[in-house]
């Protein structure tokens, strides 16, 4: 039988919004809901209780405090009388009102709008929620748990300045908006917070500078207020596994991001090789996932921002999530960056989206489950700080399509200037509004034919490209989670893009194109897209004809 819930706006109150958004999150969760109506007097509202015996009664008031605690004196007194202190209270209004809410003693959960839909969604769900002293959970899985399916929000901090960043963390937290502020450490940091050789020039660039463990701490306790927020940094480019180790014992991360094929020579993060530091990364997805943290594998972003066309950022997406299953990962947070190449259409980026789910979410079982991240690409965000947040909100909008988990803020200024506290703040706000609109009913972009066929061609196009890695070297037994398997792959161009050309690790031969909204890989000699199919088959022809020749 479905627990009751009765509410009403009471007495002189006649505004009925709030309690009506409350009501039909409660319905969603599962409850039977009754509302008695604006201007609700004391005595109806009494009488219901007694005569319906609701599991939870809520009661909302938006007019001035004052009149608040002369009503809430006299239903005080009504609910002792009748001996209704059984019945759980609750309370919905102004944070003025919230105020003396909370002074009456009434109720066990007490709402002013300031912490969202989340924040009730947890309560219906049976989290408990005291007064004052919030408890908020303190591992990624537990928040998402709490608060599906309105996502568990995240971005990313770090300013040049560390003491700047300290005092942002703690105003960040404070404002309770943020469920994981992602740190940004600068290059110095990521590659020689261990070996010491900084160079002085590049401090603080791209992030904050940490050059001490208690750095790291200090950061975290400034954390420790608001609505305690999670706290996560992504893995160092060199003495990964010292980094990892110290990242645990000092933020506690909340899960790490590794990559695959990159934060190397590839990319110029790092001194590795490509194929050394597969095999580290490797290494790394399972130590943390003997530790029990959650591994996010940013692969296939990293492909896209380079300009390679949807067919390998989906073949990136499948592959980072096999070598994370393979590595004994449980719980794998794959992450979903729209608007890249910033030219390809809304449809067409849903249609890769799509795709990417439906081959890495086969490979879902008891032992591996997939945590959907959303996220906007950087290079859309406009320069004009107005035109900036209109894409913030319109991808937000479209990145709600696939059901995250998580999802990824970029601040509107990125593009402009590094986000400060105030900028993620008003960031997190867009999007919040966003989410909030589109839970209450939007349209099923999934179901639109368009989509459905591209998503079906990039199905088929992915599986080509992992054939050809298949086909590189026939006598491996897994090429998919192989380190020299795939660093072949990179260096014959079966993965490529086209940011790479020059580079002696990789083939750099692609060249792709946007055409009608989606990016293909292109023959501009001859005008005309390439299919993967010929595109792959004469690599594996030219890798065989110089094995060969060797």
């Amino acid at each position: 039988m479905k627990k009751l819930i009765i509410a009403a706006s009471l007495e002189n109150d006649v505004h009925v919004a709030g309690v009506f958004n409350f009501l039909r999150l409660a319905e969603k969760e599962g409850y039977a809901t009754q509302f008695l109506g604006p201007a609700t007097s004391i005595d109806n509202l009494i009488n219901n209780v007694i005569n319906k015996k609701p599991d939870i009664v809520g009661v909302s008031y938006r007019l001035t405090s004052d009149s608040l605690k002369n009503i809430l004196k006299t239903l005080k007194s009504k609910i002792d009388y009748y001996d209704l202190n059984k019945i759980r209270w609750i309370f919905g209004g102004t944070e003025p009102n919230a105020i003396v809410a909370k002074e009456s003693g009434i109720f066990e959960a007490i709402f002013d709008g300031t912490n969202g839909d989340e924040y009730t969604i947890s309560y219906l769900k049976g989290n408990k929620i005291t007064i004052g002293e919030e408890m908020y959970e303190q591992d990624i899985i537990s928040r998402i748990n709490e608060s599906y399916p309105y996502p568990v929000i995240r971005h990313h901090f770090g300013l040049p300045s560390f003491e700047d960043t300290l005092k942002g963390i703690k105003k960040i937290a404070e404002e309770k908006i943020l469920d994981v502020i992602s740190l940004a450490p600068d290059q110095n940091t990521q590659e020689h917070f261990f070996d010491k050789k900084y160079n002085k020039s590049l401090d603080g660039a791209g992030g904050v500078p940490l050059r001490t463990e208690e750095d790291f701490r200090r950061l975290y306790e400034a954390s420790r207020c608001g609505n305690y927020p999670l706290l996560r940094c992504y893995s160092g480019t060199n003495d990964i596994f010292k980094m990892a180790k110290m990242l645990k014992n000092t933020i506690h991360n909340a899960w790490a991001a590794i990559p695959l094929c990159w934060y190397n020579i590839l990319d110029g993060r790092g001194p590795r090789q490509v194929e050394e530091a597969i095999a580290e990364n490797q290494k790394l997805m399972k130590w943390h996932a003997d530790q029990n943290i959650p591994v996010e594998v940013n692969e296939a972003h990293h492909w896209s921002l380079r300009d390679a066309h949807d067919a390998i950022c989906v073949a990136a997406s499948y592959l980072a999530a096999y070598n994370a299953k393979k590595m004994g990962v449980k719980n794998y947070i794959a992450q979903f960056m729209f608007n890249v190449p910033p030219s390809i259409s809304p449809k067409m980026d849903l249609a890769k989206m799509l795709a990417s789910i439906e081959m890495i979410e086969s490979l879902e079982d008891k032992n591996f489950k997939v945590i959907r991240q959303a996220r906007a690409g950087l290079a859309s965000m406009p320069q004009d700080l107005y035109e900036a947040k209109g894409q913030l909100a319109s991808s937000a909008y479209l990145s709600m399509a696939i059901k995250p988990h998580i999802y990824h803020v970029v601040g509107f200024c990125e593009a402009h200037h590094a986000a400060t506290p105030d900028d993620i703040i008003e960031s997190v706000k867009i999007v919040k509004a966003v989410i909030k609109n589109t839970l209450s009913g939007m349209v099923d972009f999934t179901k639109d034919s368009d989509i459905i066929i591209r998503k079906n061609v990039l199905i088929n196009d992915a599986n080509i490209i992992l054939k050809g890695i298949k086909d590189l070297n026939e006598y491996c037994n897994d090429p998919l989670s192989d380190p020299h398997s795939l660093s072949i792959a990179i260096k014959t161009g079966i993965l490529d893009a086209p940011h790479l050309k020059g580079n002696k690790s990789a083939r750099g031969a692609l060249q792709t194109k946007v055409v009608n909204g989606a990016c293909y890989a292109y023959d501009y000699e001859n005008d005309r897209i390439i299919s993967e199919e010929e595109r792959v088959s004469k690599i594996l022809d030219e890798y065989q004809k110089l094995i060969v020749v060797a």
